[in-house]
């Protein structure tokens, strides 16, 4: 094997070798019998997993990197827009045979990115203005990892835990101790001091507190030892051990508080979601999410052809004709329309044109800027979900 990691590069990507085949087969038969039509169409999801009512598009960077070697006309929606089922975020027009091969890998950076984004931006609401880590990177093939940390600070993380990840953001990486580390010293007082004296200053020291002892007693002992240099005790606590996570998260707070150390924070971090935050919030100040941001399910988008030389047209179950998402920015409210008529007053479109044959319309925006959207959206939007869904 000449190949040391199973991954497509970005060669592969632009020349269309990771398509379905269909699409190959679909073209050689297209061209053979002269078929050539231009088409419109559209991005959109019919359902969101877990019942979410809202959700955030990312990976439009990406499918945008890719359409501009294309001769095509793109709307979209900005990335980072809060988005509903059935809206379209994106629409193609151009000739069939210019873009069909690039369909799979459309759909899979608008699927993932976005999954994740949405994922992060629940999360995001429901810690409120506590930071978020994102801790998730070793539970994805490493080969992505720029792009899960990217669409989970877009989604409303501070910070993500790679280096990879941090550079691709123009962040400094986010971490504390690995247990492994811990372990290795035999004593979690004795890997605390050793850790303070070797690591740079200007990283805050927050220290695991769940190795060896009770979290309880490693915080105390833990804070004794290091005093006002201690930021943080982390509580990464095995699902088999947690018992009532919050109780202990709360005996833990009432014990530093007593003892002088109110300065000292509580980071939790493994098995955390958007359901357990919003139970945790009272008693701790910030959150390391993993799992539940990079393996977040992924947003179910389909491509589906809508109009073709101008005239309606789609398959059963879709609707035909080119469509607009408008908003009033006033209260938020939405409609979709067929494209072609006016707007009602007050409403302005959502989805706005973006490429044309190659040529962006506008400048890319930073990735600080899309995070900067997406928060801003945030403000109007709650989980619309009591509980976590069974099976999620």
């Amino acid at each position: 094997m000449d190949k040391p990691f199973h991954i497509a590069t970005a060669k592969d990507i632009l020349e269309g070798k990771v398509t379905d085949i269909y699409f190959r087969r679909a073209l050689e038969v297209l061209n053979s019998k002269n078929v050539r039509k231009t088409v419109k169409a559209e991005f959109v999801v019919k359902r969101f997993p877990g019942n979410y009512p809202w959700a955030i598009l990312a990976g439009l960077d990406e499918a945008l990197s890719l359409l501009a070697n294309v001769p095509v006309k793109v709307k979209a929606m900005p990335e980072g827009s809060v988005f509903h089922q059935n809206e379209p975020v994106m629409v193609i027009e151009g000739l069939y045979q210019d873009f069909a091969v690039h369909e799979t890998a459309l759909l899979g950076f608008l699927c993932q990115a976005s999954g994740i984004a949405t994922k992060a931006a629940r999360v995001r609401v429901a810690a409120g203005t506590k930071p978020v880590i994102h801790f998730g990177a070793r539970r994805m093939h490493p080969a992505i990892t720029p792009m899960i940390d990217r669409s989970a600070f877009i989604g409303g993380c501070d910070g993500v835990a790679t280096l990879a990840g941090a550079e691709e953001l123009g962040l400094k990486p986010t971490g504390t101790m690995p247990h492994s580390m811990i372990l290795l010293f035999g004593d979690t007082i004795e890997a605390a001091r050793a850790f303070d004296e070797v690591v740079d200053p200007m990283v805050q020291r927050t220290v695991l507190v769940d190795t060896f002892h009770d979290e309880k007693f490693e915080s105390i002992m833990v804070a004794e030892a290091l005093g006002k240099k201690l930021y943080a005790v982390r509580l990464d606590t095995p699902g088999s051990r947690r018992g009532d996570f919050y109780a202990i998260c709360k005996e833990v707070r009432w014990e530093l508080d007593m003892r002088g150390f109110r300065h000292v924070k509580i980071l939790v971090s493994g098995d955390v979601n958007e359901f357990s935050i919003r139970k945790l919030n009272e008693v701790v100040d910030s959150y390391g999410v993993g799992t539940s941001i990079s393996s977040a399910p992924v947003l179910d988008f389909a491509m589906d052809i809508v109009e073709i030389d101008g005239k309606p047209i789609s398959k059963r179950g879709k609707f035909s004709g080119e469509k607009q998402v408008y908003l009033d920015k006033r209260n938020g409210r939405r409609y979709i329309d067929v494209a072609s008529r006016k707007a009602r007053r007050g409403y302005s479109p959502l989805l706005v044109p973006t490429l044309d044959k190659g040529r962006y319309l506008s400048a890319r925006p930073e990735h600080g800027e899309v995070r900067k959207y997406v928060l801003k959206q945030l403000e109007k939007y709650d989980l619309g979900i009591e509980s976590e869904p069974e099976g999620n």
